[in-house]
């Protein structure tokens, strides 16, 4: 069945509802552990049509933020979600206070209690207006992004549409389109430091109400984060600063060298090469083509992977009038189809787009066995890693993508996931100010934003722009706004990448049976769990970072060689 010919039914809550708690009422009298797993495997089918369901109209809307009935579908999720979150809390509380617990350990992933645990930890009924409040205020934001239409010099542009103009040879243009894009967020400060300011407030009263002393304590638990803690975040984010941002202060002085400028100002970041930024040398369906060549060489279970979801329509890659912005991978259990969203803009963002999302898709196909819903996915930090990684495994295919421009884009791809790593801690040391110190009014957040850019990423020269020297880049970031504490999950996992990247290059065929390994594991382990079963490094111990940097910098030395005027 292709993606389009999926067909979208809104559940009935009152009756899920009944369903549930008379499951849960059997589960509570069953005689044995054996009654219970089977009510189990029950329940967590049920759950999986309600998941199939909410991903489904959530992706239609993402395509198309016009379309009126997903629009008020997307609404009713909204609302309704955690009114199910509440029924999925009593089954949760079900299994782990269950006389045969000890049995229904010994039959499903320890993973899987844990996850409970942490359901149980992060909800209760009081909070279910609040997280409704949470949900509304999110699409809000996306909202405003995804009908975002910039008039400059008689074109018209969605926000991902100005990312060509932003990578112009022109510097003049490079400016003119940075400042337009930048122009649209401060229109638009007011509305949206009214959003966020409600957003912390709501998260900051949910925690509370909780009893936990902040958002920061209630983030983690929502996240899932059982083997580490904020004051090892705080550690790692440290072992970035020493490490990492002054090979990206370097780059960027070497960027700056290689264009011949005096000063390399915020507008021209992204342009890295005097003879113009690699790009693919074809359109969306040759791309999808010389994807599929790519996965069929790569190994026999990419060849599956990739026929099931060009052949099922399972990608929407093009940007386009009405349609959110950004890119990610979602999964409909029913259908047991992964889905990829996208939106491509003619950039070498396009290919990387499309193997950091097939990594995501590539571990859920995968792992598509799993069924229990918990255990589908592994936590964030985990995810990443097979999306991060999978962008490296495809590094001897790029030349049939970006032709004479290969050495361009290897140099860029690699630097670049060095050098996100300074700004993804930023990003994560930002929002634990933020949720430490909820009273503070939006200026002071712009105040503190500036304060850690300026820390971690002190190459960043905004002369010329008022509103990003005040501190308003982060209103571009949408993760700051709908999933808080996420960001450093990327970092985690880019850092295992970089560490994939180098087994890889010693021994591509043992890499990749780690990779795969990993990815049939699913969300069955720990983010350390996994780490330790992909044979890779806890980015958290002493010394990680600092041997990953030398294990890596020799291969960017070599591009560096190449042809990247």
């Amino acid at each position: 069945m292709k993606f389009p010919e999926f067909e979208y039914k809104r559940p009935d809550f009152e009756s899920y509802k009944r369903q549930m708690r008379s499951s849960l009422e059997d589960f509570k009298n069953a005689k044995n552990a054996e009654e219970q797993i089977a009510l189990i495997d029950s329940i967590n089918k049920m759950r999986n049509t309600v998941a199939t369901q909410s991903t489904l109209a959530s992706i239609r809307h993402s395509i198309n933020n016009n379309d009126e009935f997903y629009t008020a579908e997307n609404d009713y999720w909204d609302e309704n979600n955690p009114l199910y979150q509440n029924e999925d809390t009593a089954f949760a509380k079900a299994i782990l206070s269950s006389v045969f617990l000890d049995e229904l350990k010994a039959h499903y992933p320890l993973q899987y209690f844990t996850l409970l645990e942490n359901a149980i930890k992060a909800f209760d009924e009081s909070i279910i207006e609040d997280l409704q409040q949470e949900n509304k205020l999110a699409t809000q934001y996306d909202r405003i992004k995804a009908t975002a239409r910039i008039e400059f010099e008689g074109k018209t542009y969605t926000l991902p549409g100005m990312t060509k103009l932003e990578q112009s040879a022109d510097r003049s243009l490079r400016e003119r389109a940075y400042k337009a894009k930048i122009a649209y967020y401060e229109k638009h400060e007011a509305e949206i430091d009214d959003i966020y300011d409600k957003m912390v407030k709501v998260r900051d009263k949910m925690a509370k109400k909780l009893g936990y002393k902040n958002f920061v304590e209630l983030g983690y638990v929502r996240m899932n984060r059982s083997d580490y803690n904020a004051k090892d975040v705080a550690g790692y984010r440290e072992a970035i600063l020493k490490n990492v941002t002054p090979i990206a202060t370097d780059l960027a002085e070497k960027q700056r060298v290689r264009l011949g400028l005096d000063k390399l100002h915020f507008y021209d970041m992204p342009y890295k090469f005097k003879s113009g930024m690699p790009c693919p040398k074809g359109d969306e369906k040759w791309i999808i083509e010389n994807g599929r060549k790519m996965y069929n060489e790569l190994s026999p279970e990419t060849a599956e992977f990739f026929a099931f979801m060009a052949d099922n329509e399972l990608m929407d890659l093009l940007s386009k009038d009405g349609k959110a912005g950004g890119g990610y991978c979602t999964f409909m259990s029913d259908f047991a189809s992964p889905f990829i969203f996208s939106n491509f803009n003619g950039t070498a963002g396009d290919i990387e787009v499309l193997t950091h999302e097939a990594g995501h898709a590539f571990q859920i196909y995968t792992s598509r066995y799993i069924t229990i819903p918990e255990c589908q996915w592994p936590t964030y930090e985990s995810c990443e890693i097979h999306s991060m990684s999978m962008e490296f495994f495809t590094y001897p295919w790029m030349k049939n993508f970006f032709k004479e421009d290969t050495d361009k884009f290897y140099f860029n791809h690699l630097a670049g996931t060095l050098t996100f790593l300074p700004y993804g801690v930023l990003v994560d040391h930002f929002q634990h100010e933020v949720y430490e110190h909820p009273e503070m009014s939006p200026a002071e957040r712009k105040a503190t934003w500036r304060k850690l850019e300026k820390m971690y990423q002190p190459s960043k020269d905004y002369e010329g722009c008022e509103f990003l020297e005040r501190g308003g880049w982060w209103f571009q970031q949408a993760h700051i706004f709908d999933s808080p504490f996420y960001y450093i999950d990327y970092t985690l996992a880019q850092v295992c990448a970089l560490q994939f990247y180098a087994k890889l290059s010693a021994d591509y065929k043992e890499a990749w049976k780690d990779y795969l390994h990993l990815c049939t594991l699913g969300g069955t382990k720990s983010f350390l769990g996994l780490v330790k079963e992909a044979n890779l490094e806890n980015p958290f111990a002493s010394g990680t970072i600092e041997a990953t940097m030398k294990a890596v910098l020799p291969h960017l030395e070599e591009f560096s060689k190449g042809n990247i005027n």
